[in-house]
């Protein structure tokens, strides 16, 4: 009786997939040359430094900061912004990635794949303070370099690739970024850099359902803290001699491709530059997902109106929200909003409560805030529709917008003007004006922390791009923590 022999798998090792060589040749031989991509750099590390401390005022953040046996200080460990702990580089990026994140008040960028590219710092910031004091020379110009790579991986792989769509969180490019952009500071080799990607890359990615009703938690303001220090420990694995995966995406069957992607190759829309800090978004005014930012800079002026018209929230009957697609699918939300996180991702409370309260701050989120019955009634009475015209700009390269119009009809069937915003104050075409807003939220961030004499040592350090990035990354961050 004939017998048929099956062939095994090949056990030969092939080249490693095109996506880990572009990211690897990228981070270890790109030279940034934009002056307006290393301006933009200094102004999102002040704001994302601003940011962690903002964050750490909030008890649900502050006790998740610290080492993982409590009283455990690392000797030469990363510095935590904020705080006296001193900790190893892996916990340091939890830590540090965690504050940043917890607010919801960070830069963003927005394309097919969501994110906030200055995640990443969690684990940039990290690493270069312990190797700083470890007697590695690196300065602030290092970080910013950093956050440039990092920023360009994170956007342009979330250009043309939508994990949302298959279920998977954006923290999964915080992880794969900051592995890559880590892997430089370390001191690895090109080759070694491939393999820390690949281990991101097959490291079992985090779900969206803690950002979705009705599981929204916390967890997604620690989520890229998550991110950062598994990127950092991957990292210095492979600097131990960890081998990586060669084939990871494409790999038949057991690649992330087949696995996670449903069969399909990532698409890229441009090489990698420094693009993605160029056309970064900040979010200068409100606390608010950013999809929401210019629906409630509208409704800010919708109150200006009522008041001018001697008329209150309690004297809308409607409130329409135009859209994006973007908007309808992730912060489109009825029914109740059980805590901070379920509020800061649902654009009818931040359209809401400004036009009650004629503010949005991240207090306003607190279930203290939430108790105001107007808000629910007001929620009841507004909705969203897509305008397809909003979607289309949004993912336009030259406009890159995130459209929202407010339409309002009060009880005695008035219909106010429609409120119309295209782009943020945040956004690259409103920099100019942004700027100056910008500074202003990082001084009122550092005023809740430091003396007066502290915040102008602060300022002058941060007010220059040629002085800082000068400065040793390890006295930089001497400046944000607990005095």
């Amino acid at each position: 009786m004939a017998s048929h022999a099956a062939a095994g798998e090949s056990t030969a090792r092939p080249e490693p997939d095109q996506v880990l060589k572009d990211i690897a040749a990228y981070v270890h031989h790109y030279h940034v040359t934009s002056p307006v991509a290393w301006d933009t750099a200094r102004l999102c590390l002040i704001d994302t430094m601003g940011c962690g401390l903002e964050g750490l005022r909030f008890n649900e953040c502050a006790r998740l900061m610290g080492p993982v046996v409590e009283g455990t200080v690392v000797p030469n460990g990363t510095k935590v912004l904020g705080t006296s702990y001193q900790v190893d580089p892996v916990r340091g990026a939890f830590n540090i990635g965690t504050a940043i994140r917890w607010l919801d008040y960070n830069d963003c960028f927005l394309a097919a794949e969501w994110g906030h590219p200055s995640d990443n710092l969690g684990a940039i910031l990290a690493v270069a303070d312990y190797l700083a004091r470890t007697g590695k020379p690196l300065t602030v110009k290092d970080v910013l370099e950093g956050m440039i790579k990092a920023h360009e991986i994170q956007g342009c792989i979330a250009l043309e690739n939508a994990f949302n769509r298959v279920g998977l969180d954006h923290v999964v490019l915080v992880k794969v970024a900051s592995a890559a952009v880590v892997s430089k500071l370390l001191g690895l080799t090109e080759a070694q850099t491939i393999d820390v990607v690949s281990q991101a890359f097959v490291d079992g990615q985090s779900l969206r359902t803690y950002r979705h009703a009705p599981n929204t938690g916390s967890r997604k303001s620690w989520a890229a803290g998550d991110a950062c220090s598994r990127a950092v420990n991957l990292a210095l694995l492979v600097q131990k001699g960890e081998i990586g995966l060669p084939s990871v995406l494409t790999a038949k069957t057991w690649g992330f491709y087949d696995v996670l992607f449903n069969g399909e190759p990532f698409r890229f829309q441009r090489p990698y530059g420094s693009y993605i800090m160029e056309n970064v978004l900040f979010k200068i005014s409100f606390p608010a997902e950013f999809h929401a930012q210019t629906a409630v800079e509208a409704a800010m002026t919708v109150h200006g109106k009522l008041q001018a018209m001697g008329k209150t929230s309690e004297d809308i009957k409607s409130v329409r929200i135009r859209t994006q697609e973007a908007a309808m699918r992730i912060i489109n939300k009825s029914g109740p909003l059980h805590n901070f996180a379920d509020r800061d991702h649902a654009i009818q409370y931040m359209t809401c409560f400004p036009l009650i309260h004629g503010r949005l701050t991240t207090e306003d989120y607190s279930d203290a805030a939430a108790a105001d019955p107007r808000i629910d009634a007001l929620r009841a009475k507004t909705y969203c529709v897509e305008d397809t015209r909003f979607s289309t700009d949004y993912h336009d390269p030259e406009k890159r917008s995130i459209g929202n119009a407010l339409l309002v009809e009060l009880n005695d069937g008035t219909v106010l003007d429609e409120v119309e915003v295209e782009y943020p104050v945040g956004h690259k075409r409103r920099r100019a004006e942004g700027t100056p807003l910008l500074m202003a939220k990082f001084k009122r961030h550092i005023g809740h922390w430091f003396d007066a004499k502290h915040q102008d040592k602060i300022l002058a350090a941060v007010e220059d791009l040629q002085t800082l990035e000068k400065m040793p990354v390890d006295q930089f961050t001497e400046l944000f923590v607990k005095q």
